[in-house]
């Protein structure tokens, strides 16, 4: 049985999770520690836990889902897995800061590892996440799925009861609104971990987010 342990980082209240099973293996998604006391926190969760950090994922490649990136590496040796149509906008990560953040300076990330895509498996431990692509918010946003445990990560996809925007660079509303159609397909009991906010269902959304039609 997986154990999510959720961190609220940086400055636009961004969701990272750790995610562990009974082997005390874990993965890092969308680790957004920013402050050093979110880095403690959750290196103190793992070290006193006694996981091992065997993946840092990420939904897609903006940076407030990304600024702890080097922090992970320094600490686990681990490097960024991400989807591919996202690679070049990670890249671009100083230009984020600047743009979105008004930082001058920011820890440099380390270089992406693996560049991912639709159907590709993230394992760990006894589990194993699947990717689906949901493009819109950007080019290269996903969601993570465990199908034995029906829970989700999804990024900035989708909210409870509502979604990403669209009017930053590679969105696109037609592409979002067909990613979550698809989406919809998953068992209503899925739970859906967002990027931002409190968890939600995909049921519950299919019932009442305006933006979702199956």
């Amino acid at each position: 049985m997986l154990k999510i342990q959720r961190f609220v980082c940086n400055m636009l209240q961004e969701n990272c999770y750790v995610v562990s099973d009974e082997t005390q293996e874990c993965v890092i998604v969308d680790c957004g520690a920013y402050y050093p006391e979110e880095k403690t926190a959750i290196l103190e969760y793992i070290n006193s836990n006694h996981l091992t950090p065997k993946h840092l994922i990420a939904t897609h490649g903006h940076l407030d889902h990304n600024f702890g990136n080097k922090f992970v590496f320094d600490h686990f040796g681990l490097q960024v897995e991400l989807h591919r149509d996202d690679q070049e906008f990670i890249s671009c990560y100083e230009e984020q800061a600047e743009k979105f953040f008004q930082l001058t300076a920011v820890d440099p990330l380390p270089p992406v590892g693996r560049l991912l895509s639709g159907n590709d498996v993230i394992s760990f431990g006894s589990h194993q996440f699947t990717i689906l692509e949901t493009p819109g918010h950007s080019q290269g946003g996903v969601f993570y799925y465990c199908e034995e445990e029906k829970v989700c990560f999804s990024g900035d996809s989708l909210f409870q009861g509502s979604i990403g925007r669209t009017d930053l660079s590679g969105g696109s509303m037609f592409m979002l609104i067909q990613s979550l159609r698809t989406i919809s397909q998953l068992p209503d009991e899925t739970v859906v971990l967002p990027g931002h906010g409190p968890k939600t269902t995909i049921g519950m959304e299919v019932a009442t987010n305006p933006f979702i039609d199956r």
